[in-house]
């Protein structure tokens, strides 16, 4: 089993391996977590691990009156994240690296990164200024047929993207190749999906390459059919997805 400890970065999104996540990096603990990172050589990579939050907030609040105006904030590296952490993420994650972490004049930071692994999370520490995470790398299995359910997932995935242009009044660029190694096409199509985050965090966890498959290929039945039936459905419900600021 390999581990490695790395920064821990939670938030209410699920990254996938190859997928690029840009952040605006405005609270303290996060601050401090790119102020660390900084200091590795540029020719190393800049990792730390992405989880989505099964409980609580990315953002901590930083002043009284939210929610209750009597309530003092919680300060800290797990501010927001009850007593114990590593209860409040789901427990498969993935590593990112950050090819950009730009320092603004505030203090503030504007970072791009990659995600590039899927790691376990064994063991949160809080002790510092910000989370750190003891990681298991788990290896990506392709299973049984990954290569056909890829070809059926990206003919299913096309159909959803006319559908959806459709629904959205727009037109669909159809120039744009998509990858057809079966792991790559599995991760591309969960982040494309207009899915939640629970639905996203079981793709993630997917045990190998074809189950994720699978999954995804009823789940694009399912999506593609439901959108054919509601043409009107407003363009704001088909796009609705959460943002984070940090």
């Amino acid at each position: 089993m390999t581990t490695v400890r790395l920064p821990l970065f939670p938030l209410n999104s699920v990254l996938f391996p190859g997928l690029v996540l840009p952040l605006n990096v405005f609270e303290e603990r996060y601050r401090a977590m790119m102020r660390e990172l900084l200091k590795t050589p540029e020719d190393e990579p800049r990792r730390f691990a992405v989880v989505a939050i099964r409980d609580g907030h990315e953002v901590a609040p930083s002043a009284p009156g939210m929610p209750d105006p009597t309530a003092v904030p919680e300060l800290g590296p797990a501010a927001g994240f009850g007593a114990d952490p590593a209860k409040a993420f789901n427990a498969v994650g993935c590593v990112a690296d950050a090819a950009t972490i730009r320092e603004r004049s505030g203090g503030t930071f504007e970072v791009l990164a990659t995600g590039t692994t899927r790691v376990r999370l064994l063991s949160v520490d809080s002790s510092g200024a910000f989370l750190t995470a003891e990681l298991e790398e788990l290896p990506e299995e392709p299973g049984d047929e990954a290569g056909a359910l890829a070809e059926g997932v990206l003919r299913a995935f096309r159909q959803y993207q006319k559908r959806l242009a459709g629904a959205r009044e727009r037109s669909l660029s159809t120039s744009a190749e998509l990858p057809d190694e079966p792991a790559v096409v599995s991760y591309l199509v969960a982040a494309a999906m207009m899915l939640d985050t629970p639905t996203k965090q079981r793709l993630l966890q997917a045990p190998d390459t074809a189950s994720r498959l699978r999954d995804e290929l009823k789940l694009l039945r399912s999506e593609t059919a439901i959108i054919r039936n509601l043409p009107s459905l407003p363009a704001s419900d088909l796009t609705r997805g959460r943002t984070s600021l940090n």
